[in-house]
């Protein structure tokens, strides 16, 4: 019985292991157009995303499975690796679980990497914005300028100033 889930968590994690390669090395791809300012090259990406992540959810439903099976059978079955250590994994699905761990690390330090390059453009297309509809001109905040309080110069999106 244990050599079963031996075998099956081996698949299991290998299939995983495959599909965080993938997604780590999209999103290294990623990364370097969203440094790049390439938005068609981001576009371009979108159907791999889109197949990589139906390929994740396959495995969430497929690690749903294998704990619900393992809670059937009285084993842990609140993590994998719990699972995998009640039926005394093997060196090589130790090295497999650690492998996976390690390749989801690697998954939140990409995904952390490329929201800060997303919030990087942002702040600067905020700022572009922001240049543009002042004419570039700062005002004071504690100045009171007659010309600004008059009903035709304001309201609009962007001044009639500028």
């Amino acid at each position: 019985m244990h050599e079963e889930w031996e075998r099956e968590l081996a698949k299991f994690l290998q299939e995983v292991t495959t599909i965080q390669g993938r997604l780590i090395d999209l999103l290294q791809r990623k990364q370097r157009l969203l440094a790049g300012a390439d938005v068609e090259g981001l576009a371009a990406l979108a159907p791999e995303e889109g197949t990589i992540e139906e390929q994740l959810k396959q495995c969430l439903a497929r690690r749903a499975e294998l704990l619900e099976k393992a809670a059937g059978q009285g084993l842990p079955a609140d993590r994998i690796t719990n699972l995998a250590g009640a039926v005394g994994a093997s060196r090589q699905l130790k090295r497999q679980l650690a492998e996976a761990a390690h390749q989801a690390r690697l998954v939140q330090i990409h995904n952390l990497t490329n929201w800060m390059l997303n919030q990087r453009a942002l702040i600067h297309l905020s700022q572009l914005i922001e240049i543009i509809a002042t004419g570039g001109r700062r005002h004071p905040t504690y100045h009171y300028d007659s010309n600004q309080s008059l009903p035709e110069t304001q309201g609009v999106l962007v001044d009639h100033n500028a």
